[in-house]
């Protein structure tokens, strides 16, 4: 009897540990990738550490990364359309200085808690903290206050009227949203943040520094899910390590600009094996020639180092001919672009009479030019880690001492050549404008803004206060006449003093395995690709 019931008993409880695992395993299926599925994974790369992720600070903190965490009022799309994103709609006073945001509502951050008017002057509040730092954005500068005008009706106030402010919104940093938690007791953010809380379809889930940072989707995310449910950074500094990576498999695609040398993109491409492409022109490379040099605020010596390299040449051997020798300092797919400029040609004996106007003489013997018993000779930092600029200067180089110029160069990390750049301590610099949503606007607002490296490496030219003033007035006008007639002459008083040599076009490069599908580039230069992309397993 005992026997029998003890039997009874097993079976109901076998029969009773069955059903629960049933029941576990259907909810396991139906739960998705946490449990029964395959996890979808993509795994990338990128040149230096993510950074702290604070929404509210520059470099080292990675635009990639933190376009994946914070989400801006509004978005920028192609065609430099403005959406609304966090802001579902807005309006603007007629004299340009009031714009009144209406907040989407049931919007929660990846803690959970909720994202609302209050929240967004909070975050208004710590960028103005330190607004000295984010004075290249020009309606920072012109910001007079910010309201909270009820739970979801935010207002910004300027001091006067500032027609880019919109687009401006739509940038990476500063103007994103970190929710109450990650801010510090203080509310200065510059400081540092406690966690990186956004609104934004991502969240920060692992992290080694120097190594790798792994991305899962924020279950509270407000819009479309994203198709996969990880992305994985590995910090590759060198590109030709990440190439290897790329295809022994251990990465499914590489994005960005510089981030491979243009022969490793045509490689890869011509081995049919994987899907490749290039984006349209997104910026254009420049040279900074420093005019607070003695030997540089010379107009001729300028234009003998313009007229001193083939461009042409130098953009096709670096860059495989996947960029486009640049003659003008906007591409002709930005606004006020400039369509008839005249080319800088490779003109090495009209270098040489240059230099001998400006006094810098050849001795006999010697294969570096004097004056006053000095040496040309000049200093060009660049980002070592980028693909593109070290080969670039490598021929500089050695063009220009055909010429009788002496360049040394030096590869920096990027955060210490920035350092430099800023402080205006460097003769000659690699510089790109800003590209979409900030162009052709910040790139006008930094020629006169100082503390961003151009406008002090311009401060020696003699017309320098006269092309401030123009800066001011195309920014502030609100008649597109005018405006056209100030972004045209800006352009042609900075081709004509040759303190900033176009280079070339710059353009993405995207290189992936077929297992990918959906891959867009996006409209912001910025902004992450990862959101639309899908992998089969």
């Amino acid at each position: 009897m005992i026997k029998s019931k003890m039997k009874i008993l097993l079976l109901m409880l076998l029969i009773l540990t069955t059903a629960l695992v049933g029941c576990s395993t259907k909810n396991t299926e139906e739960s998705g990738a946490d449990a029964g599925q395959t996890e979808k994974t993509i795994t990338v790369s990128w040149p230096r550490d993510i950074g702290t992720m604070n929404p509210h600070v520059y470099n080292p903190s990675q635009l990639i990364a933190q376009s994946m965490i914070y989400e801006p009022l509004v978005s920028y799309k192609d065609g430099g359309k403005v959406e609304p994103q966090l802001a579902e709609s807005w309006t603007i006073s007629e004299d340009g200085k009031e714009y009144t945001f209406s907040l989407r509502q049931n919007i929660k951050f990846s803690d959970g808690t909720a994202f609302n008017a209050t929240v967004a002057k909070k975050n208004f509040d710590a960028i103005m903290l330190n607004v000295e730092n984010h004075s290249w954005l020009g309606f920072i500068g012109v910001l007079d206050k910010t309201e909270a005008v009820d739970e979801y009706t935010f207002k910004l106030t300027l001091k006067q009227p500032y027609y880019p402010t919109l687009q401006e919104l739509t940038v990476i940093r500063p103007v994103r949203f970190l929710g109450e938690a990650g801010f510090p007791e203080d509310g200065d953010t510059s400081k540092g943040v406690k966690e990186p809380v956004g609104t934004g379809p991502w969240m920060l889930t692992d992290y080694k520094t120097d190594e790798y940072a792994e991305f899962t989707r924020n279950p509270n995310y407000w819009g479309e899910q994203p198709k996969v449910d990880k992305i994985v950074i590995k910090i590759i500094p060198d590109g030709e390590t990440r190439v290897l990576a790329f295809e022994k498999g251990e990465l499914d695609l590489i994005y960005g600009e510089g981030i491979i040398s243009m022969d490793a993109y045509k490689q890869l491409e011509a081995s049919g094996e994987y899907e490749t492409s290039l984006s349209e022109p997104i910026a254009t490379r420049q040279l900074v020639l420093n005019t607070t040099n003695e030997a540089l605020a010379d107009l001729k010596v300028r234009q003998a180092l313009q007229h001193g390299f083939n461009k042409q040449a130098m953009v096709e051997g670096v860059t495989s001919g996947l960029e486009e020798k640049a003659d003008s300092l906007l591409s002709q797919n930005f606004p006020y672009a400039q369509t008839d400029v005249i080319p800088a040609e490779y003109d090495v004996e009209k270098a040489k009479a240059y230099l001998d106007e400006a006094g810098w003489k050849l001795p006999d013997g010697k294969t570096v030019r004097e004056k006053d018993g000095k040496p040309l000779e000049l200093e060009l930092i660049y980002e070592k880690a980028e693909q593109v600029q070290k080969p670039m200067a490598e021929t500089l180089q050695a063009e220009w001492a055909a010429i009788g110029v002496k360049l040394n160069i030096t590869g920096l990390e990027l955060t210490e050549q920035v350092k430099r750049f800023r402080a205006n301590d460097f003769d000659l610099y690699f510089f790109s404008n800003y590209g979409a949503p900030y162009d052709p606007h910040s790139f006008i607002h930094i020629v006169a803004e100082k503390g961003f490296g151009i406008s002090d490496a311009l401060s020696k030219l003699p017309m320098k206060q006269e092309l401030d003033q123009q800066v001011q007035e195309a920014l502030l006008s609100v008649d597109e006449k005018k405006r056209e007639e100030l972004y045209g002459a800006i352009q042609t008083t900075l081709h004509e003093q040759a303190a900033l040599l176009p280079i070339s076009y710059i353009k993405k490069t995207v290189v992936y395995n077929k297992k990918i599908s959906g891959f867009e580039f996006p409209a912001n230069r910025d902004e992450n690709p990862f959101s639309s992309i899908d992998i089969e397993q």
